[in-house]
């Protein structure tokens, strides 16, 4: 039998999954192909509605080797294991004479623990001894999600937090759930044989295809010890997350609070000398923390260093003393030790890595108004990190609708550690010199007619915005706006604050219905948006990638401003500085980028099928003014462009009164 053709392949799959077959899709699977053929990586920009789930599952289960496939939302994990893969598997399987395998692996504290469950948390000095389920009363919402985790347990074939309906707060799920550092190991848990996260990696570990997240593929390259499986190819979807996903798992925290539990959970294992000298160091930090004033610490003041240094030295030795004390008094005593060990583990690591002061980290205070003070150390770049671990021995293809900011892939490459596309240039590593690795970018567009389906609006009349202050002009302008839309507005905002502001001011001037981030699970508003044409939705950043509302419910995607990552984000200004002292533009390769990239998700939400029309107002002149305001347009779908006030409005106009006929 002769070996099918991609074609026949990606045509028998998107038949499956009852979709239609793009252009774009083609082009995406053909370049995906050839890629994983001849080992080499690939940045794909694939518009909404490409069908580029399956542009790359296609040829990746055609080539036969393990593929990891890796993404940033639970949405879209879902989507592939629930509908995307079992449909294209099934679809394939005549054509291919082989079923491929696939199972989903995230990280271990993402799965209930059978130890954690039956036995209880670790206690601290201060809780006493209880019973977790004894202790929160059946009648609070911590009580009752207890008890209905108890129940689940014993029906769930998976343990994952994810499968959990309707979900439970962060503080239930700690109840039930450890770290990889607080884990005992299968072999000395009681329930190591029934354990599910050990079960999840034994499927993965048989699997063809693995989906996971940015976070764990982020601690595969960063610990060393490998988390995922052995595999050939690597696919990372909504790949404009990853940096800052890997960032986050590269960031170190510590709190007083934090260490308070560390030496809580460490007393009663170790000796009075280790545990007191960890308590003293612990009362200096807090004292220290108490003056700490937000902001980047680009030398460490003397105290603090002190501190960290009598933290870091006391946390050696209680990790040294924790094997061999051991306390009658203290019950399930592998746990409670495995737990303080983690602890502690953790203080120390953070501690010494800001004692060390590596050039290549960021040191910063935050203040949070119900957490207080905490100190923090990030990586100034992933760049070198991503492009060691990342694309060394095996094929990677990048994908996103948004990758080609101002017009090519060069910034977000830049950004993974690769050199411009078509160069060989040669980037120092630790201590030899290092090949960029050769990669191609390509755009295989959207099915999207953006001239005529979408307009951008750039509000050139109003004020530019300041740092602070209320802004009476934007408020009328986005008033009008939403009247002449008929509602059907997403409002996206640069900060929580102008959310509530603008909610609050439009609610007291139109009829229409204004929903608002955090007054509701966001499922819940997303689907009351959708459902109702006359509402709008408002909300901050993380709205700007959650929201799929195709149709007349949303024809007028607002931004209050461009969103410039505020000027005392020390990690962003320290980001900045760095490249300002290498010879760069500071302020283009990260500000305008980070612009870049919200602003064309936020853009992205308007035209989400091949009906929709609509406008995006940009309710900042900059866009329209500023020298950079060109880089960021074309980072944006090519829609039809305006500053015409009047004619804005008329179109809103025609399209509200379009969708009345329609019925919507």
């Amino acid at each position: 039998m002769t070996k099918p053709s991609l074609p026949e392949l990606l045509h028998a799959a998107v038949t499956a999954v009852g979709g239609v077959e793009r252009p774009g899709q083609v082009t995406m699977a053909e370049a995906v192909a050839e890629a994983v053929d001849n080992n080499s990586h690939l940045l794909v920009q694939a518009g909404t509605g490409t069908g580029k789930s399956l542009g790359y599952l296609v040829p990746a289960l055609a080539h036969g080797e393990r593929v990891v496939v890796a993404t940033a939302t639970l949405a879209l994990q879902r989507q592939l294991v629930e509908r995307d893969l079992p449909r294209t598997v099934e679809a394939l399987h005549p054509l291919l004479r082989r079923r491929p395998e696939f199972a989903m692996l995230k990280g271990r504290s993402n799965y209930l623990c059978l130890h954690r469950l039956h036995e209880g948390v670790p206690q601290e000095e201060e809780d006493g001894l209880f019973d977790q389920f004894e202790a929160a009363a059946p009648t609070s919402k911590l009580g009752q999600d207890l008890l209905r985790m108890r129940d689940w347990a014993d029906e769930t074939e998976t343990g994952d937090r994810d499968d959990l309906t309707p979900g439970v707060s962060d503080r239930a799920w700690s109840q039930v759930s450890v770290s990889s550092r607080e884990c005992l190991g299968a072999s000395k848990c009681a329930y190591g044989a029934e354990c599910f996260a050990e079960a999840a990696r034994e499927r993965a570990k048989l699997a063809d295809v693995v989906v996971t997240n940015h976070a764990l593929l982020a601690i595969d390259a960063i610990e060393g010890a490998p988390v995922l499986p052995q595999h050939e190819v690597l696919i990372v979807d909504e790949a404009h997350e990853l940096v800052s996903r890997v960032t986050g798992v590269a960031t170190g925290e510590l709190t007083p609070g934090q260490v308070n539990r560390a030496v809580r959970r460490a007393a009663k294992l170790v000796n009075e000398k280790a545990a007191d000298a960890l308590q003293t160091a612990s009362e200096t930090f807090e004292r220290v923390m108490e003056l700490a004033l937000p902001g980047r610490l680009e030398e460490i003041p003397e105290d603090l260093g002190y501190a960290l240094m009598a933290l870091r030295d006391a946390a050696r030795t209680v990790i040294s003393a924790l094997g061999s004390t051991r306390d009658k008094s203290v019950q399930d005593e592998d746990a409670v030790r495995k737990q303080a060990l983690a602890s502690v583990e953790n203080i120390h690591d953070v501690a010494e890595r800001i004692t060390q002061g590596s050039e290549y980290d960021v040191v910063w205070f935050e203040r949070h108004d119900r957490f207080g003070a905490s100190l923090r150390v990030a990586p100034l770049s992933v760049s070198g990190l991503l492009r060691e671990k990342l694309f060394a021995e095996r094929s990677v293809v990048l994908t996103s609708a948004t990758l080609k900011l101002g017009g090519d892939f060069n910034g977000v490459g830049a950004s993974l550690g690769l050199a411009p596309e078509g160069t060989a240039e040669a980037a120092a590593g630790e201590g030899e010199e290092l090949t960029s690795p050769q990669w191609k970018g390509l755009d295989v567009g959207s099915p999207f007619d953006y001239p005529r389906q979408g307009i951008l609006y750039v509000a050139r009349h109003l004020a530019t915005p300041g740092r602070e202050g209320s802004r009476g002009d934007m408020m009328d302008e986005l008033a009008e706006l939403v009247e002449a839309a008929g509602g059907r507005t997403l409002g996206l905002f640069s900060s929580m604050r102008a959310a509530q502001a603008a909610a609050e001011e439009l609610r007291g001037r139109l009829e229409k219905p204004i929903l608002l981030q955090g007054e509701e699970t966001l499922g819940e508003l997303i689907k009351t948006f959708a459902a109702d044409p006359e509402t709008c939705l408002f909300g901050t950043l993380s709205l700007w990638q959650g929201v799929d509302v195709p149709g007349a419910s949303c024809q007028l995607v607002v931004m209050d401003r461009i969103p410039f990552p505020r000027p005392d984000d020390p990690l962003m200004s320290a980001r900045q500085k760095a490249v300002e002292e290498a010879g760069g533009n500071g302020f283009m390769a990260v500000a305008a980028t980070h612009a870049a990239l919200l602003m064309a998700q936020g853009a992205g939400r308007l035209v989400r099928a091949t009906g929709d029309r609509g406008v995006v107002a940009v309710l900042d002149p900059r866009l329209a003014n500023a020298r950079y305001g060109s880089y960021l347009r074309a980072s944006l779908p090519d829609f039809w462009y305006t500053t015409d006030r009047n004619q804005v409005r008329r179109s809103l106009a025609a399209i509200d009164a379009s969708a009345k006929v329609d019925g919507s």
